[in-house]
C-alpha cells in the first residue's frame, strides 16, 4: 500500500505518545520534571491523532469517526484514544500540581493507552485483503513499539532492552512470517479477475492505462533488494543501537535521550515498511504481485 506521510507520524507518533503515558501510569520515574514528562506524552499522543486527520477524505467531518463504534475498530481507536487522554490529564495534573500521584487512576490511563494502540493494531490486522497484515504479530508488534518506545522516554531502564529484544524477534518473526502470507492465502491472478475457468492466465495489457484511486493507493511495490537494506536499516535503527546504548554506556540522560532519537528515527522506518510491503490482494488484479 501507499506509505502516506500523515499515516507514518500517526501511528509512529502515537505509539510513542501511548507508549509513555503507559510507563507514566504505572509510576515510572520520569527523567523529566512531571509535568513536563505528561506534556511530552500528551503532545506525542495529539500530534499524531492531529496527523491521523489529515489521512481522512473530510477532515471537518472527523466527528462520524467515533459513531461506529460497535462495529469499527477506527471508531474504537477514537474513543478509547480520548478516552486514554482525558484520564491521563487529570492524572498528570493531580501529580503535577498536587505532587502524587493518584495509583488507579494511572492504571486506567495505563490500561487504556494500550488498548489505544491495540485498537489502531486492529484496524490493519483484522482486513482480510492484506494477508501479510492478518496475523496476531501485527498487534503485537505495534504493543511492543509502544512499550519499547515508552520505556526509553520513560526511561524505564530495567525494561527497555528486554522489550526491545523482544521487538526484534517480533519484527523477525512477522517478515518471516508475513513474506508467505499472501502465496499462502490462496488468492492468485486467475482468482482476482474471475477467469481461472478459462485455464492458464497471463496479463496481456493493464486494466487500464491511467491512474486511479485503487493504483495510487494499493498497488505499491518496493523492490526486494531495497526492501532488504531498509529492513536492516530499521532493525539497526529501531533495535540493535539503542541496546547497544543501553547496554554498553552509562544510564545517563544523553545516553537515554541518544537511544530514544535512534528508535524513534527505526520506528519511521520500519513503519514505512510496514505499508509500503502490505501486498494488497488487489495488486493482482493488475499484475503487480
Amino acid at each position: 500500500m501507499h506509505p502516506a506521510p500523515s499515516i507514518i507520524a500517526f501511528t509512529t507518533l502515537t505509539g510513542l505518545g501511548f507508549g509513555l503515558i503507559a510507563w507514566l501510569g504505572l509510576g515510572a520515574g520520569p527523567a523529566l520534571p512531571p509535568a513536563l514528562a505528561a506534556a511530552l506524552a500528551l503532545g506525542l499522543a495529539a500530534a499524531g491523532l492531529a496527523a491521523s486527520l489529515l489521512h481522512l477524505g473530510q477532515p471537518r467531518r472527523f466527528l462520524k469517526a467515533f459513531s461506529q463504534w460497535r462495529t469499527s475498530w477506527l471508531s474504537r481507536e477514537a474513543v478509547l484514544a480520548i478516552a486514554t487522554l482525558a484520564a491521563f490529564a487529570v492524572y498528570a495534573l493531580a501529580w503535577s500540581f498536587a505532587g502524587r500521584r493518584v495509583g488507579p487512576l494511572g492504571l486506567a490511563a495505563a490500561a487504556l493507552a494500550l488498548a489505544t494502540v491495540a485498537a489502531t493494531a486492529m484496524i490493519y490486522a483484522q482486513m482480510r485483503s492484506v494477508p501479510r497484515w492478518r496475523s496476531p504479530l501485527t498487534p503485537a508488534l505495534f504493543l511492543l513499539f509502544a512499550l519499547a518506545g515508552g520505556a526509553l522516554l520513560a526511561p524505564a531502564p530495567a525494561a527497555a532492552p528486554w522489550l526491545l529484544a523482544l521487538l526484534g524477534g517480533a519484527q523477525a518473526a512477522a517478515w518471516l512470517d508475513g513474506d508467505r502470507r499472501l502465496a499462502a492465502s490462496g488468492s492468485t491472478r486467475a482468482t482476482a479477475t474471475g477467469l481461472g475457468g478459462l485455464g492458464r492466465l497471463r496479463l496481456l495489457e493493464p486494466p487500464h492505462t491511467g491512474q486511479s484511486y485503487l493504483t495510487r493507493e494499493m498497488v505499491y511495490v518496493v523492490a526486494r533488494r531495497h526492501a532488504r537494506r531498509l529492513r536492516a536499516l530499521g532493525l539497526l535503527l529501531a533495535v540493535l543501537l539503542p541496546l547497544a546504548l543501553l547496554t554498553l554506556a552509562p544510564p545517563t540522560m544523553p545516553f537515554l535521550a541518544a537511544a530514544a532519537l535512534v528508535h524513534a528515527s527505526g520506528t519511521l522506518v520500519l513503519r514505512w515498511l510496514f505499508f509500503a510491503e502490505a501486498g494488497h490482494v488487489v495488486g493482482l488484479y493488475y499484475g503487480r504481485r
